[in-house]
């Protein structure tokens, strides 16, 4: 139940001294018998979290740089408060903390799962290795691109970075695949890298080039979401741009050198790379088989 006096009775703050109210012995006395008001400074409500008194802080990261590094700058400041004194976070920030730098985690993931299926496709452990150390000069590339535009390594910036392992990788699979097979026909593994560098130069350089020409409206991009889209299109475009440039210099030497130390061996020792059954003829040729009614 809730008691309301008239407009006029609740006017000042001083009016609350003008009630009167019932004391034990059924007399009515005024509050003004009883109490005063003071005039304070305090603040408005008082906040709790977790059941802690707490004062709520909003802010956000400047220009040029990431969420994850103001986090990193207040958890530094939060180290020179007196005993007693503690920070938490809410919203999405504290989703950000809990979960730490999985972006590490994502992208080496990826490229162990990449190295498995090319593994597996080369018979080896070691070509492999030729795709996957061609990817750092797009990563170089790609950071170098987000630091020169000013912009944060945020999501994303990692997205970018995902997509780059299948667009790179991609160029150095159609360098490698063709120079491994040129090597089983009798090629030298030098001869084989040349010939393979040489014969998919041009298909890498268009499809490449291609992909950074549609990236370009991105890196441009203006309105709502022009940051994401200027994130996403410039770790992109400059992971494409520095990977196909030096990346068909770079993965015939890498093939070259992993193929050297490969040499003849093989994923599966003593394996036979012709059919089982190869060379044997049957003993009821098929035109010779009754129909089946």
């Amino acid at each position: 139940m809730y008691v309301q006096a008239a407009p006029e009775y609740r006017k000042l703050p001083q009016d609350i001294l003008n009630m009167w109210a019932k004391n034990d012995k059924g007399e009515m006395v005024p509050f003004s018998a009883f109490m005063k008001i003071v005039k304070s400074q305090g603040a408005n409500e008082i906040n709790r979290y977790n059941m802690y008194t707490t004062a709520s802080i909003r802010g956000g990261a400047a220009e040029g740089y990431s969420s994850g590094e103001a986090i990193k700058a207040v958890q530094e400041v939060a180290k020179e408060l007196p005993h007693g004194y503690d920070i938490d976070w809410g919203g999405l920030s504290k989703d950000e903390v809990s979960r730490g730098n999985e972006s590490i985690v994502i992208f080496m993931v990826v490229l162990v799962f990449v190295y498995l299926v090319l593994a597996a496709q080369y018979e080896s452990f070691l070509l492999p290795l030729a795709v996957i150390f061609s990817l750092i000069a797009g990563v170089f590339g790609s950071f170098l691109f987000i630091k020169m535009f000013g912009l944060a390594n945020d999501i994303y910036a990692q997205v970018g970075l995902v997509m780059l392992v299948g667009l790179l990788g991609k160029n150095a699979v159609l360098i490698v695949e063709f120079a491994a097979l040129k090597h089983e026909e009798g090629m030298s593994v030098r001869d084989a890298a040349i010939e393979g560098a040489r014969v998919r130069f041009r298909p890498i350089l268009m499809t490449s080039f291609a992909l950074i020409a549609g990236l370009i409206p991105l890196v441009i991009a203006t309105g709502a979401g022009a940051i994401g889209n200027r994130t996403i299109g410039s770790s992109a475009l400059g992971g494409m741009l520095f990977g196909t440039v030096f990346g068909v210099i770079i993965i015939p030497g890498l093939y070259y050198f992993f193929g050297t130390l490969a040499g003849d061996n093989k994923l599966i020792r003593d394996e036979n790379e012709s059919p089982v059954f190869e060379g044997v003829e049957p003993r009821v040729k098929l035109e010779e088989m009754e129909p089946y009614a």
